[in-house]
């Protein structure tokens, strides 16, 4: 750099961007997901696509993980991710209501089955249930947001 040529100042903060370069891709691809059994993102999933299943009949446990799979494309939900959260809700209704009828797991012919009781009382349950997870969600999306530091210091 010639002796006469100002030196440039450096301050704190990054200052205005200029323009993205014509043709970069944005930036807003997400790794995929593998679903995690008591993770609340995937049980918030799970949950909300059981609030919507028939009720009254079994149905297959295997034909909710595909529905969900094919839902969620970017996100993998193994069956046993899905059986341990059906526990968990018959595990919550039992405790709610003191009875099994409400959500019943069966070994059919096909498969593991999940029936959810046709009565008046499951959607204002079932709604408690994901509304329980996405509060967790939130709560850790929060918790993500106040980290300085992929280790979590800060």
């Amino acid at each position: 750099m010639p002796a006469d040529s100002p030196t440039p100042t450096i301050t704190p903060g990054l200052g205005p961007l200029r323009p993205a370069p014509a043709g970069i891709p944005e930036p807003t691809l997400a790794p995929p997901v593998v679903a995690e059994s008591a993770d609340p993102f995937t049980n918030l999933r799970v949950v909300a696509l059981l609030a919507r299943i028939e009720r009254g009949r079994p149905v297959r446990l295997a034909d909710v993980v595909d529905r969900l799979n094919a839902t969620h494309l970017d996100w993998l939900f193994p069956i046993a991710v899905v059986a341990d959260l059906a526990v968990a809700l018959q595990s919550n209704w039992m405790a709610d209501y003191r009875n099994s009828s409400g959500i019943v797991l069966a070994d059919g012919p096909y498969g593991a089955t999940i029936e959810i009781e046709d009565s008046s009382r499951v959607d204002p349950w079932i709604v408690r249930q994901a509304e329980r997870e996405a509060a967790a969600c939130r709560e850790r999306l929060a918790t993500f947001s106040r980290l300085d530091r992929p280790t979590g210091e800060g």
